[in-house]
Formats: C-alpha cells, structure tokens, sequence
C-alpha cells in the first residue's frame, strides 16, 4: 500500500488550521492540509467576518435612519439592500483573492472528504493514506439544537445558513442570549426585522457580569428589541404567520423565522480517534498544557479541545501547538498560561479579560474596583458614543485582575488589558504610559488616575508627600516609587 509522507499534516482548515498550516510552510516543512468544506473554517465563512459586515450594513443603515439624511440632503442612497448577496461576494473575493494565496506551499486536499485515522501516524482521505511526524486536528464545531418540543418540525436558522437569506425577514425570534444571539438581534432589528431575544440566563451575556449584559439590554429595549430572560421554552410548532414559541410564563411569541443560538457541539465521530488512541469526551478531546493529546506526536489546537471557542484562541493555540512540536521540552509553551480576551461586537461592544468579578469574590481575593464612564469623557460625548464604562479589577497594590469595558472600541482597548495582566504590568505602569487624545483608549488611562487619585486619599501617602515636599524632587519619587 503507497503511502503520502510528510513533516505536518493538519486537520481542518479553520483559524487554528490555517496559522498551523502557513507557519510550517513558511518554516520549510512539507505539509498538507485536509479540509472537507471551505478554507477560513466558520469565522471566515459563516461566523465572525460575515456576522461583522452585516453588522456594519445594519449600523450604516441605522446611521442614515437616525439622520433621516435622505430627506435633508441630495446625497445618493447608499445601497443597503441584498444585505447577504453582498456579504458572500466578499468572502468570495476573500477566499478566492486572499485566502488561498497563504497556503501555495501547502499540499491542500481540499473537498475530498472526512480525514479518518488509521493509527497514530497515519490519516486516511479519500484513496490516500497519508503518514505524518506531526499530526494537528484542528476541526471545529457547530451550533446546537436545543431538545425543545416541537423543534424538529419547523425550519431553523443558525449561524449556518443565516447569511444565504434572500431577504431580511419581516421578524424572527432568537433563542439565545450570548454572543451570536446578541450580535444577529441587533443586526436584523436595525435592517427593520422586529426581532425578540428569549434564554433561560437571567441576563444577556451570561459568560460576562451581569452589569454589562443589563446596559445592553437597556440599549437593546431602547430599539425595539423585546428580550425574554429566565424564560424556559415549553415548546415551538407552525404557526400561520411562521412559527411560534411558547414558554413557562404562558407567553406565546410567534414570528416569520425563527433562530437558534444556544450553544455549540462536537461532532469527532468521522476521525475515528480510537483508532490513534486519543482520548475525548463531549467535552473535547484531552491535551495536556503543551496541547498535545495521548499520542505525544498529535496535538489538537483550536475548538475541539473544548477550552475556548473562540476564533483567535484557536489562532494563538495554533501557533503555540507548532512551537511545541518542534522546541525541546524545556522551551515549550503552556497554552493555559495565556491570557484571552473576548469582545462582543454589539453597539456597544462589550468585551473582557482577565477574571471575572464573581471569580475574585469566590477565591476570597481582596481587591478594588476601578472605573471611567464614557458619560465623563469629552471625547465619547461629542462623537455621540457616551454609553458604557471601563472597569478594572485590581489589587491594593496595582495588580490587575481583570478588565471589563462596554463602549465604543472595547475591542481595541481590550487589548492593552491583556498585555498588562500577561505580562504583570501594574496599574502606574498604564498611569505613566502616554495615550493618543482623544481616543477612546485614553479612558483606559483614565482608570489608572481615578486609581492613583484613590491612593492620594490614604493617609499615609499623605504624610510622604508632605515630609518630601519639603526636600528634592528625586526623593519624592523615589518614596512614591517604593511605595507602589
């Protein structure tokens, strides 16, 4: 029997595929890539790009309707509709012009089929049987059905097939309050769908705090968005005006579609892991710090490890799964180590880092919080984005915990949250760092003065700053500086 030998071979061709696939290309390896349906995965696909440039369709349309600029003005109306015919014309061009340029020193089996595991060393696609030194699964997952009574029966929307509508619906009930429910709720309902959120959670953003998810939900209600929380579904039928759901509180909510967007699952059943002698539950399959599975010569980056489904924590294990392929044991990377943030790309966006105030609490950890509003910034009230805050979790003396900011360019500032609590940069640290003005950043420098104005109030540091005042400047820092 002939067999296909190569350095690397990888399994699905979605984020953590994709840096894991280029990177070795680039390093001289010989690599091949099996993907059974389109390169990019779901984010590239059906996930995080489409869902952003519906997004900023429905902003733009939102825009002009608050504006009502195409009566006050001559300028010609922007094109806003075939929202989804668009959108698919981009990720096309993406794919087609960009993508794929990546990956022309990657030998890619690309549409031939499941990858399915002879034993620890060898995958079979198709009629090849391919032997590898490294072998890297990197298949993600798909949205869940929740087991709703009736469910079965009616045509659901999902991630999936959202973006091949012919036409933004009339109305559409969304079941699920996280990220993707939120995100689609407010794109349909600024496109003119009268949308209805309904979830068990108590709040919106249920992996989030609970302060964030209720200011989006003010915003959301301020639309006309109608959001259901702590509701149970008893069940979904046909109903004549499209489909309607029904819930414990005796409420019926009846709309043109309906959408699922409670939660993601795995399906490995194709790659046949037993065979290679990996270990999995429903939860994902098992690696250790350095990402590996129970075959120390495959790794499995990305969703289906099941520790963060999202798309650049797939990305980063990607990378780091590759480094420790190839690094003696010494140098290799502990994935867990790292910090990662999330954004939510509603408006306003909220995003996160670091732990989680209900985390703090329950590890006994004594700390302070720190916050700037985007009510109190000049910048933020003049461009008209005034709703949300930046908070950071912090300990007595400077260490950040985690941050949290809901507001124009959270995901932007988020970042320089993450970088801090990476790389054990205290809160002078952000004091001392210069921002550009007026950006929405500076509010994360705004945090860091409320946060040293609180230190100015002991009384201790007063009575340094005193007995300094009286000598020269450099002992005034120096004191200030053993202090922190």
């Amino acid at each position: 029997m002939e067999y296909d030998y190569y350095d690397v071979l990888t399994i699905g061709m979605g984020p953590a595929g994709m840096a894991v696939s280029a990177m070795a290309a680039e390093m001289g390896l010989k690599v091949c890539a099996i993907e059974r349906n389109k390169i990019g995965g779901e984010c590239m696909n059906v996930g995080c790009i489409p869902s952003k440039a519906l997004l900023r369709i429905a902003k733009t349309r939102s825009t002009f309707d608050k504006l009502d600029m195409m009566a006050l003005s001559s300028m010609p109306k922007p094109d806003l509709k075939r929202p989804f015919e668009r959108i698919q014309e981009h990720i096309d061009y993406i794919n087609r012009n960009k993508t794929m340029a990546m990956f022309t020193k990657v030998d890619l089996l690309l549409g031939k089929g499941d990858a399915t595991f002879v034993d620890k060393d060898t995958v079979r696609v198709g009629n090849r049987r391919i032997k590898a030194k490294r072998i890297f699964i990197c298949v993600g997952t798909r949205p869940a059905k929740p087991p709703i009574p009736g469910i079965e029966n009616v045509d659901l929307l999902t991630n999936e097939n959202i973006f091949h509508l012919d036409k933004v619906p009339d109305s559409m009930t969304i079941i699920g309050g996280g990220a993707i429910g939120c995100e689609m709720a407010q794109a349909f309902q600024r496109l003119g769908c009268r949308v209805s959120i309904v979830q068990m959670d108590p709040y919106l953003l249920p992996f989030g705090e609970e302060d964030a998810g209720r200011l989006l939900e003010d915003v959301f209600t301020k639309e006309g968005i109608d959001v259901y929380n702590s509701r149970k579904i008893t069940r979904v039928e046909k109903h004549a005006d499209g489909i309607a759901l029904y819930t414990s509180n005796n409420e019926e909510i009846v709309s043109e579609k309906l959408m699922v967007a409670a939660g993601r699952r795995m399906d490995l059943s194709p790659l046949n892991l037993e065979n290679a002698g990996i270990e999995y539950s429903k939860k994902g399959i098992k690696v250790n710090k350095y990402l590996q599975t129970t075959q120390a010569n495959i790794y499995a980056p990305g969703d289906c490890n099941g520790n963060y489904l999202l798309s650049h924590a797939a990305m980063h294990q990607g990378m780091i799964a590759l480094m420790n392929s190839l690094l003696p044991s010494g140098m290799k990377k502990n994935f867990r180590k790292f910090v990662v943030p999330w954004t939510v790309f509603t408006e306003p966006q909220v995003s996160h880092v670091g732990k989680l105030e209900s985390q703090l609490i329950k590890e006994g950890k004594k700390y302070e919080v720190v916050e700037s509003r985007y009510e109190d910034y000049g910048a933020a009230i003049a461009e008209g984005v005034d709703t949300g805050f930046v908070k950071v979790f912090v300990s007595p003396m400077g260490k950040i915990y985690g941050a949290k900011i809901v507001g124009e360019g959270s995901g932007e500032m988020i970042s320089e949250w993450a970088m801090a609590i990476q790389k054990n940069i205290r809160m002078h640290d952000i004091l001392f760092l210069q921002h550009s003005f007026p950006t929405m950043s500076f509010l994360n420098k705004r945090v860091s003065e409320n946060w040293m104005m609180n230190k100015m109030k002991s009384k201790m540091i007063k009575r340094l700053i005193k007995r300094f005042a009286r000598r020269d400047l450099p002992s005034l820092y120096k004191g200030i500086a053993a202090w922190f």
